[in-house]
């Protein structure tokens, strides 16, 4: 085939009161990988939806090898071999790894009762683990499995198709540097074997790797395209919001204060004969770098006491502090923002005005009732002063975009005056713009005097919106830098151990 695989042309997707997608024309080559990128909101989840037969255009023509159609179905998506990694996992926890990627296609017994043959089943998924290099056997339960593994079962599910495109919505947005190498290899391997790839992801040095092509969407429109040649770090951002990249990230306006939270000796289950030394100040951004797995997490789950450590202490303000539950930590105005909002830091069915209240029911409560007026009255005030995107605070929260779920997730502690804020991967899964909003608050708060501890994985957030850094290797700290010292090198120099 000489020409597209997949041409979208003029594409147009109007709900009520909104343009979704405007005039939008895309095509995809065999063998061509597409970054695709810009804001939450500007259009990418619209245009995928319309790809995979999900959405049905308002207007504009879709042409497959050739054939125009005015839109797809989800079956003649997928029997063009059109696949999706999705961002949000699909997953059952109550089945095993092989029974999630074949699911409703088991290879079956002969006879009347058509039972899956699990030997079978389980030797066909054994090579597409071994493709992707992962550490869990075909009959794990999906249950037992980290973030990052079900990542990656994920993007095995789609390559259990044999699809000609593969679309990987943030991807990597739970992976290792060591898993998402390989990724990057196995992108290269499909590329090799003529399938395309739609790469949607906010971490643009990963498009920058691997994209042949970046296409940039903003407001339901297609702003730019830069080819391999023009992909720049800069040239990306400026297409995606308009403006420079020094924008994101605010300087302090203060010299942080005294010593807020202090830890001291403290030893975690996963690398129980490594202890953790650290301050934080008030008015202070303390940024905790390290690879995916150096203990960051663990540390911040025993500080807000959702695991028991093993051994040291924790003083706030000077004075010893006993943390025996969350409970403990929030009644002394610590909070944890985790890095699985939806699992963790939402109750994704429940409302803005109802998430919001739920760390503080009883100062919302009358007689021990919930009084909704003063609830509503309070989400409203958060949601006004952190600029939440939703119609109403009535609306259900997993309908909101991750930037402003991130938002409730800060709000329903902003209400509760913290003096101490664990964030843990705050941006994760949020465009560039929303990235700016949230930093933007992140300073806020330290120039108000809260103590931060922020835990990232991207190393352009944590030299750009940290004061001071730590990093973590092996569940120790390997090191700090202070603002004259910040730079990827020396980072990476004491993340992997070398201080």
């Amino acid at each position: 085939m000489t020409g597209p695989f997949l041409e979208l042309i003029d594409i147009s997707k109007i709900y009520p009161g909104v343009v979704a997608l405007d005039h939008v024309s895309f095509a995809v080559w065999p063998g061509e990988v597409i970054g695709l990128i810009g804001e939450n909101g500007a259009g990418k989840s619209t245009l995928m939806k319309v790809m995979g037969g999900v959405a049905e255009p308002s207007g504009g023509m879709i042409r497959i090898d050739g054939i125009e159609r005015l839109a797809l179905t989800v079956p003649e998506a997928i029997s063009a071999g059109i696949a999706f990694v999705h961002q949000e996992l699909n997953l059952f926890d109550n089945l095993d790894a092989a029974a999630n990627v074949f699911i409703g296609r088991e290879p079956l017994y002969g006879g009347a009762l058509r039972l899956i043959d699990r030997k079978k089943l389980h030797a066909a998924v054994q090579p597409l683990l071994d493709r992707l290099g992962v550490d869990f056997a075909p009959d794990t339960p999906v249950a037992q499995l980290s973030l990052a593994q079900r990542q990656l079962l994920e993007i095995v599910k789609a390559l259990s198709l044999d699809a000609r495109l593969v679309i990987m919505d943030e991807p990597t947005s739970s992976l290792t540097l060591a898993e998402t190498d390989r990724l990057m290899s196995v992108v290269a391997g499909l590329k090799a074997h003529g399938v395309s790839v739609i790469f949607i992801t906010h971490r643009l040095n990963e498009v920058k790797r691997c994209a042949d092509r970046i296409v940039v969407l903003r407001d339901g429109r297609v702003v730019g395209a830069l080819d391999r040649g023009a992909i720049a770090h800069d040239a990306m951002i400026r297409l995606m919001i308009g403006r420079d990249l020094k924008a994101l990230y605010v300087p302090p306006a203060r010299e942080p204060g005294r010593e807020r939270l202090e830890i001291v000796g403290l030893r975690t289950g996963t690398y129980p004969t490594q202890s953790v030394d650290l301050a934080v100040r008030s008015g202070e951004i303390l940024g905790l770098a390290g690879l995916v797995g150096s203990g960051r997490t663990e540390l911040a789950r025993a500080v807000f006491g959702v695991d028991r450590p093993l051994g040291g202490s924790v003083r706030l303000d000077g004075e010893p502090l006993i943390v025996s539950s969350p409970r403990d930590a929030i009644a002394k105005g610590i909070y944890l923002v985790p890095e699985d909002r939806k699992r963790d830091g939402l109750l994704v069915d429940m409302s803005v005005a109802s998430n919001i209240s739920l760390p503080d029911l009883l100062a919302h409560s009358r007689v021990r009732l919930i009084d909704r007026a003063s609830e509503v009255a309070n989400a409203v005030r958060q949601k006004e002063r952190l600029n939440i995107r939703a119609p109403a605070v009535s609306t259900v929260v997993g309908s909101l975009s991750g930037g402003n779920q991130q938002k409730v997730v800060l709000a329903k502690w902003l209400a509760m005056r913290p003096r101490v804020l664990i964030f843990d991967e705050p941006t994760r899964g949020i465009d560039v713009g929303a990235k700016n909003e949230i930093y933007l608050m992140l300073r806020r708060l330290a120039d108000s005097g809260v103590a931060i501890l922020m835990i990232s994985s991207d190393m352009e957030e944590v030299i750009g919106v940290s004061d001071r850094i730590a990093v973590m290797h092996e569940g120790g700290i390997s090191g700090f830098l202070e603002r004259n010292q910040f730079s990827e090198q020396n980072v990476l120099r004491l993340a992997v151990g070398h201080g």
